[in-house]
């Protein structure tokens, strides 16, 4: 198997990757075949997951500009994945120039790429390191640099979670994140979720196998499960609601059926 040019030496290009396979679905380039092989996998399953993707993205845009509108214009974003158009960096810097970005991501060609994107950029940065792990994330040197904890930091944990079965303790990894932040700092997050899938129970779990056996079980809370996140802060209107429905730009009844598949919430930190 032949090697990029911009894939990082040392990593395995023999086993697919969630953020690269993200990036397939989104119509990127920084994806092997292994992951491209997956993703039409899923896919066979469940044709929409580029749709999904899609609202994940849309929501993520809608939820920055909601965050410096309030005067939050400091962003800490895990599980970033590989940056494609409409980055957080950009959709904050249209709305306020001087906002600050700390990207991070435990896949190495995301980590590699962001860097390479970022280059020269003094107002953004990417560290290497896992949502399992929050006190490596709040000790990086680029958070501290970047990011004034003593203010608000708005935390995008967007199509991540799911990917953090119970035994991560994922609840508690949100609660010491939160924990670090000051009053105001905003939650951003998105899961995936049986409901709102535009197929039976039964097709959506043949996907859901997929990543099972590359090793990155996609885990599929309830919306009540998924609300447990928000503990500690106030939901922002309209609530925890299926993706489309979080202040929509646009007539709802336009989205793709897969559109609605999990859930979206934006919640403030009391």
């Amino acid at each position: 198997m032949e090697r990029p040019a911009w894939a990082p030496i040392g990593i395995d290009i023999s086993v697919p990757s969630v953020s690269r396979m993200y990036d397939f679905y989104l119509g990127g380039s920084h994806n092997f075949e292994v992951d491209r092989e997956a993703a039409r996998k899923a896919m066979e399953f469940m044709p929409g997951l580029p749709k999904i993707m899609q609202a994940n993205r849309a929501f993520m845009r809608r939820a920055v500009r909601h965050a410096v509108d309030n005067d939050v214009t400091q962003f800490l974003d895990i599980g970033s994945g590989i940056p494609t158009f409409g980055n957080v960096h950009e959709i904050a810097r249209a709305a306020h120039p001087g906002a600050r970005v700390v990207y991070v991501d435990h896949d190495p060609v995301a980590v590699a790429h962001s860097l390479a994107v970022l280059e020269g950029d003094p107002d953004t940065s990417v560290v290497a390191a896992d949502l399992r792990e929050p006190d490596g994330i709040l000790r990086a040197p680029e958070v501290a640099r970047l990011l004034d904890l003593d203010r608000p930091v708005a935390v995008l944990l967007v199509a991540v979670l799911h990917f953090l079965e119970d035994e991560d303790r994922p609840y508690e990894a949100v609660a010491e994140l939160l924990d670090a932040l000051a009053p105001g700092s905003l939650l951003v997050l998105t899961h995936a979720a049986y409901e709102g899938i535009p197929l039976t129970r039964q097709q959506a779990g043949g996907a859901v196998g997929v990543y099972r056996n590359i090793r990155n079980p996609l885990v599929m809370r309830t919306g009540e499960e998924i609300a447990r996140f928000f503990e500690g802060t106030d939901l922002v209107e309209p609530g925890l609601v299926q993706m489309p429905y979080w202040r929509p730009e646009g007539p709802v009844e336009e989205e793709d059926p897969y559109a609605f598949s999990g859930y979206a919430g934006v919640g403030r930190k009391a």
